[in-house]
């Protein structure tokens, strides 16, 4: 199963986990508008690969409390000291991740349940806060436990207890940071009181904890911006272990030589023998003779460029453009490679599941359609000890269509107790998003989003079609 979420404001976050299986297979089409005008004079698929489309791969395991095993053997010496390091980086990596997942969709409940109190809309509304109060409970208690269990051991080495001590301190701050968020957004009046005053003592016992370790300094923890740049940074050095290294070559060099060359040799025997024809009719070098020459070499410029990208284009159909190699971070040992393409296609061309997926009406049918795809093959048996899945996180930066759209906004009047008002509107774009994900020899998983875009931001993204594996119908 794929996910889709807004990360920021111009970019979606596309997660999936790779099974078992050796060989997986993934397409991305993107429909814009034709409004926007986009194309290959505009964007060159080239320049739509590297700047919108970044891929990476962490090791992965449904096991949750296996890292935190392997680190405690590391600990004890049954394991080499490179696996503490891995594993509680792994451990750290996954309960940031299911954080941010499991805060979100509460955080959005929160801003409904705010809006809803803004309005005084009542019935119903009672039962929707308790739910939301038990998911709220739930969520801080399972955070709380994760962090005791990380600390129920901590190793007295001194090359293991600095890097535990900077994954708990990340990992502190980083709870706190998730759950002041979700108090920033509850509702201010009663209802929410106890809820919001257990989230704040969490977060207060974590403030102090923190300090009481003497994780930081008092200058970084006064300075909001120094302490965000040094929790990033801690980020980094706890992703780093876990996430596989990448070589990336581009595809067809050699070959791109060779048509040059042959497009060259081509054009060259036409103007060779239409000098001799020259030379042979005109007998002398006259004024006629060199304007006559300069027409062929003007030609051979016009016609060598137009027979090299033909050659180019018939030659590489069909064919990958990128070669991506991922490696152990720890070992350098290749672990898998994939192939990627990216091109421009017609609707005309897609194939017919694709078709019926998207679901396109005569008004869309100026859309133009982008089509990433990567095809990959790994090799559990060379991944770390005790893992055998990955998770690829491929981030689409929407800005170079964002560019293409208009600044300006236009105004819509409405009634409004006897009054007309008059509001400013945005315009916006609706972009689908159709992504097809085979893994192994196991049937085809189809889902298509609708994501809403303005000038100055994703606005919405929403999930209206899936089948196939972990989807009814």
């Amino acid at each position: 199963m794929i996910s889709v979420r807004r990360q920021d404001s111009f970019h979606l976050r596309i997660t999936r986990v790779l099974q078992e299986e050796t060989s997986h297979k993934l397409d991305l089409f993107l429909f814009v508008p034709g409004e926007l005008g986009l194309g290959p004079n505009v964007l060159s698929e080239e320049d739509f690969y590297h700047a919108a489309i970044h891929v990476k791969r962490t090791y992965f395991s449904d096991r949750y409390r296996l890292p935190l095993v392997l680190s405690r053997l590391a600990k004890r010496g049954q394991l080499a000291q490179e696996h503490y390091r891995l594993s509680m980086s792994l451990y750290a990596y996954q309960y940031v991740v299911a954080l941010e997942g499991s805060t979100q969709p509460l955080l959005e409940a929160a801003r409904e349940a705010r809006r809803a109190e803004k309005a005084k809309e009542k019935g119903g509304g009672e039962e929707g806060d308790e739910a939301l109060k038990a998911q709220l409970e739930e969520h801080a208690e399972l955070a709380v436990g994760i962090l005791k269990r990380l600390r129920r051991q901590e190793p007295e080495e001194e090359s293991l207890n600095r890097y535990y001590i900077t994954i708990d301190n990340y990992l502190s701050w980083f709870t706190e940071q998730r759950l002041l968020a979700l108090v920033a957004n509850l509702p201010r009046g009663p209802r929410f009181r106890e809820i919001r005053e257990r989230l704040i003592a969490i977060c207060r016992d974590e403030g102090a904890y923190r300090e009481a370790q003497e994780y930081n300094s008092e200058r970084v923890t006064r300075d909001p911006t120094r302490m965000s740049n040094k929790m990033r940074l801690l980020r980094r050095l706890i992703e780093y272990p876990v996430t596989l290294k990448q070589k990336t070559q581009e595809l067809g060099g050699g070959e791109q030589k060779a048509v040059k060359a042959l497009a060259t040799a081509v054009v060259m025997v036409f103007v060779s023998l239409g000098l001799l024809r020259v030379r042979d009719t005109l007998s002398d070098i006259t004024v006629l003779f060199v304007l006559a020459m300069a027409g062929l070499y003007a030609l051979r410029e016009v016609f060598k460029d137009d027979l090299r990208n033909t050659l180019w284009r018939l030659l590489r159909r069909g064919r990958p453009k990128w070669r991506r190699q991922y490696l152990d971070p720890t070992r350098s040992v290749p672990v898998g490679r994939q192939l990627e393409w990216c091109d421009y296609t017609r609707f005309p061309k897609l194939d017919e599941e694709i078709k019926r997926v998207r679901k396109r009406s005569v008004a869309q049918r100026e859309e133009v359609v982008l089509h990433y795809r990567s095809s990959s093959r790994m090799s559990p048996t060379r991944f770390l000890s005790g893992y055998d899945r990955t998770r690829e996180t491929l981030t689409l930066d929407l800005s170079p269509l964002a560019r293409l759209m208009d600044k300006g906004s236009h105004r819509v009047y409405r009634l409004e107790e006897g009054q007309v008002v008059r509001e400013e509107v945005e315009k916006r774009h609706l972009i689908n998003l159709v992504i097809r994900e085979v893994q192994g020899d196991r049937p085809a998983t189809l889902q298509r989003w609708k994501v809403v875009m303005s000038r100055s931001r994703i606005v919405d993204v929403e999930e209206v079609h899936a089948e196939g594996p972990g989807h009814e119908g």
